[in-house]
């Protein structure tokens, strides 16, 4: 199978506080939520080192902060879901690959994570989930 060249740019572990859950104690009070997110970009990226040539990512850190700070998500799933719409709302992203992670839900447990992606058909088959976030 052939795939057209392309890199990533990840913004890993963007702190945002969320209402989400549907456990009484997650209804209770805000939870850290981090959020990684790999953009898949054309490549190779343009030679030079001019910013004017590349992908702007402030986008995803804001949105992501929007986002959780929108609404309530009774889902780790739809607020990922919506991560990803916001990605392949810009122009010239081919896929983005999103993991939300709530690090505090249950004692003796790291955190309860959520893992999506959404490529455009470009990309169909391509192995998201061989990619680190």
């Amino acid at each position: 199978m052939s795939f057209p060249e392309v890199y990533f740019v990840w913004l890993r572990r963007i702190e945002a506080s969320a209402s989400i859950g549907f456990h009484a104690f997650e209804l209770a009070a805000r939870q850290k939520v981090y959020v990684s997110v790999a953009l898949i970009l054309p490549g190779p990226p343009p030679p030079g080192d001019e910013v004017s040539g590349v992908q702007d990512y402030d986008f995803v850190r804001e949105g992501v902060l929007r986002l959780a700070e929108s609404r309530h998500f009774n889902l780790q799933e739809t607020l990922c879901g919506e991560i990803l719409d916001l990605c392949l709302a810009e122009s010239g992203v081919l896929g983005a690959v999103v993991q939300t992670d709530k690090p505090d839900v249950y004692p003796a447990v790291a955190g309860v994570a959520c893992r999506m992606a959404r490529l455009r058909p470009s990309l169909a088959g391509f192995p998201w989930w061989t990619v680190n976030v």
